[in-house]
């Protein structure tokens, strides 16, 4: 049986955190169609501001040079996370996060018992400076997964962040310190709001 959190990173360390929703419909049909929509929306990540609301994050696919691009995700994209003010900017970033789609997963169709996608990301160094740290607040070793899932009538969508530990190697002092306080905070639920209304806004809105 096809199981789209097989596709989840084991724990090995730091923190975990796990954000779902659900949204049921009448039908199966009606529930597939919800599934093609959440999906829609979850490839669409230059629009994740808007499903998030005022005061989000904003959101970015580039090339591999950091060149903002407007396309549907697929595996191996890159793309940015320019966090809200008054939070400080990473100086290895340019002021932003970056993470890489490392992997994208498509499983079912109206006709199966289920159907999902699945999409991992971790974060990288800045593609316009490759020969710097990786620019996130989180290390390498953490990764979010998206995932949206139709089984039968019932759709979800959810966000499961696994190992995540603060980005201190490596950095110089500035970013050391800016990315264990960003972390911690996240560590603590801070980030939970953010991913709440993503996994909200693509079933709901």
């Amino acid at each position: 049986m096809h199981n789209a959190t097989d596709n989840i990173p084991p724990q090995t360390q730091g923190e975990h955190n796990d954000f779902i929703h659900f949204a049921d419909r009448e039908t199966v049909a009606e529930a597939h169609n919800l599934f093609l929509l959440a999906r829609e929306r979850m490839k669409d990540i230059s629009q994740w501001h808007i499903l998030t609301g005022p005061h989000s994050a904003k959101f970015g696919i580039t090339d591999t040079k950091g060149t903002e691009v407007y396309k549907l995700a697929e595996e191996g994209d890159l793309f940015y996370i320019d966090l809200p003010l008054p939070t400080p900017g990473s100086l290895a970033g340019g002021g932003k996060e970056w993470v890489r789609i490392e992997a994208l997963e498509e499983y079912g169709d109206a006709d199966t018992e289920s159907e999902y996608m699945t999409m991992t990301i971790r974060p990288i160094v800045n593609p316009s400076h490759p020969d710097k740290a990786v620019a996130h607040f989180f290390s390498h070793d953490s990764t979010n997964t998206f995932i949206v899932e139709r089984y039968l009538n019932h759709v979800s969508a959810a966000v499961y962040g696994r190992n995540e530990t603060p980005n201190n190697k490596d950095t110089g002092l500035y970013d050391t310190v800016r990315n264990t306080i960003i972390s911690l905070g996240a560590r603590n639920g801070l980030s939970g709001p953010q991913w709440k209304s993503l996994i909200e806004g693509i079933l709901d809105k």
